[in-house]
């Protein structure tokens, strides 16, 4: 409105009179009008220069005549028109969501580093993960999706990204390092020092969830972003049998390569693999699974023993909540944009039962919770902000598996994305206790400890980028939208060669002829009906289930009672 304003009041300037009428002061009487034998013009509730006015009128002695040159531009991308229905949350930004997004945008823009394209992962540290990067593609994505940002902006920073991440040095000429320097784009271990550590299968799979919707949402960069994973060798990556593996530097120098993931993130990470064409089935599939009731839900966990596997199996909010911001919880394979139904079933259900045990624990203990990994200032810089782990509820460990109760929180990241998932009177709490965390050029806060200890004086880019990817989806639903059918470089590039096979790319550009004189075994679904506690499922083609009405159930446990005691002392008898 006042660019409008200020384009009239130019043109009308040498004809015209105008009056101001301002809230609460001394003005001419504002019920009345100048005389004109010409043109009135009246715009009521202005705010001018930082003054607010109950009404403009613009008079002219000659017939009142106005001309824009160009129509103010009015960003559709944040309305959500033309996106359907979805579970959790529909609807534009308020504005008190959109300062929101604008404080979360900040971080990105606080902490970029134009040389490399890269954002630090955490405050002016100057380094990044895979991980990381993937969360700043994800606030770029939704940065130009809720008008942030404009197309150049965009393109811009875009082309600067996809251009270091295309040239990135290789851990061991294999894939990416699990660290790089964000001024250069080097190799680097932890302390930011130039060197290598290896590569993790779970980064390695997040960005390629992220590669593949920035594809799809901008079809213009698609040949550009399938050079990036072209270059990198996945045989050590993806095993036959379609388990995920990473890989570390021992301290005899040589690569091990180990099995990476456990329930929650792991077939998250393996969606990203599976979208572009990788048979990651086995990593994909819950098994081995096991239950414990927490607050009397039935909640899942790795059933890998820690003592023997050397890794531990924490059940977090994070990998939930990404599947269903990001994907809908549905399959890689689905494209059918129904965002009221999950194709990946299980996933669905399972996270309603990661969102309730929480909702359980406030009603029962009046601990606000919303759990997930986080940073953390000073020792041990990082915590697993479990639901359950090492055989605890609510257990709190550093990453050397050491106890830290003080340092649990009630995370920004998790506690948005579960007021985005779930439109319910408990995730409203969560939304208003993190809500207001965060500098308006800065960023969000990590969270707000539990104990009372106030919140996390740090930012990151993981935080800041998933609660652009939460507000978005209020907005538009599941993230990837795969809706091109063009070809693409990715399956198209060395057909019928043995470079693809070098390299252990699939061969998307070869169909699998069917066996005639095969009968079809019929293979059990992987979670049973049975299971289904919290979402309708509805049976597929392949036997297995889609799952939809997801809801958690009503609180239904009794409220806690007060345990009754004898008292210190007895009072003295009145006598009466």
């Amino acid at each position: 409105m006042k660019n409008l304003l200020g384009a009239a009041c130019l043109l009308l300037a040498s004809t015209a009179t105008s009056t101001l009428a301002q809230e609460d002061a001394t003005t001419p009487d504002p019920t009345s009008e100048p005389e004109s034998a010409g043109g009135l013009l009246t715009i009521e509730n202005v705010t001018l220069d930082g003054k607010t006015y109950d009404r403009l009128i613009i008079a002219s002695e000659a017939p009142l005549q106005m001309q824009i040159g160009s129509a103010v531009e009015i960003c559709e991308r944040a309305t959500g028109r033309g996106s359907g229905r979805h579970s959790g949350r529909n609807g534009a930004l308020t504005p008190r969501e959109m300062e929101m997004a604008r404080a979360a945008w900040s971080y990105f823009e606080e902490r970029y580093q134009p040389d490399t394209g890269l954002v630090n992962a955490v405050g002016s540290f100057p380094s990044t993960t895979l991980w990381d990067t993937a969360s700043y593609i994800s606030g770029l994505v939704a940065a130009y999706e809720l008008c942030l940002i404009d197309k150049r902006d965009f393109d811009i920073r875009a082309t600067k990204l996809i251009g270091t991440l295309r040239n990135l040095e290789l851990y061991r000429g294999e894939a990416p390092n699990k660290v790089y320097n964000t001024t250069n784009a080097a190799k680097v271990n932890y302390a930011n020092e130039p060197g290598e550590v290896g590569m993790s299968a779970l980064d390695i799979g997040r960005m390629l969830v992220w590669l593949r919707i920035l594809k799809e949402r901008h079809p213009h960069l698609a040949n550009s972003v399938d050079n990036i994973p072209m270059r990198w060798n996945f045989c050590n990556l993806v095993n036959d049998d379609g388990r995920m593996f990473g890989s570390f530097t021992a301290g005899d120098g040589e690569t091990r390569y180990v099995q990476e993931g456990r329930l929650g993130y792991e077939e998250y990470a393996a969606k990203g693999f599976a979208l572009w064409g990788f048979n990651v089935d086995k990593a994909m599939a819950p098994q081995p699974l096991d239950y414990t009731t927490i607050f009397d839900v039935k909640v899942p966990y790795d059933g890998r023993d820690p003592r023997i596997f050397k890794n531990q199996n924490y059940v977090l909010t994070e990998g939930y909540i990404l599947d269903g911001l990001e994907l809908g919880w549905d399959l890689p394979s689905d494209q059918s944009g129904d965002g009221m139904t999950s194709s990946h079933g299980w996933r669905a259900e399972f996270a309603n039962r990661i969102y309730l045990a929480q909702q359980r624990r406030y009603e029962q203990t009046g601990i606000i919770t919303a759990r997930s990994e986080h940073q953390v200032d000073g020792r041990p810089y990082f915590v697993y902000d479990s639901i359950f782990a090492d055989g605890y509820a609510w257990n709190t460990l550093d990453p050397t598996g050491e106890y830290q109760p003080d340092r649990a929180a009630v995370a920004a990241k998790a506690a948005i994305g579960l007021w985005a998932l779930w439109e319910t009177d408990y995730t409203d709490l969560l939304f208003e206790t993190v809500a207001d965390l965060y500098e308006p050029d800065k960023g969000f806060y990590e969270g707000l400890y539990e104990n009372g200890n106030g919140f996390i004086p740090l930012q990151t880019a993981n935080n800041n980028g998933i609660i652009l990817a939460a507000l978005l989806y209020k907005v538009q639903g599941p993230i990837l939208q795969q809706q091109s059918n063009a070809t693409q470089v990715w399956a198209a590039a060395h057909a019928a060669t043995g470079l693809r096979d070098n390299k252990c790319h699939p061969r998307l550009m070869e169909a699998e002829v069917s066996c005639c004189s095969c009968a079809r075994e019929q293979i059990p679904p992987v979670l049973p009906l049975s299971e289904f506690l919290y979402c309708r499922p509805v049976q597929t083609a392949d036997g297995e289930y889609a799952a939809t009405d997801c809801q958690p159930e009503k609180h239904n446990l009794a409220p806690p009672e007060p345990r009754k005691v004898l008292p210190q002392s007895c009072a003295m008898p009145t006598g009466e």
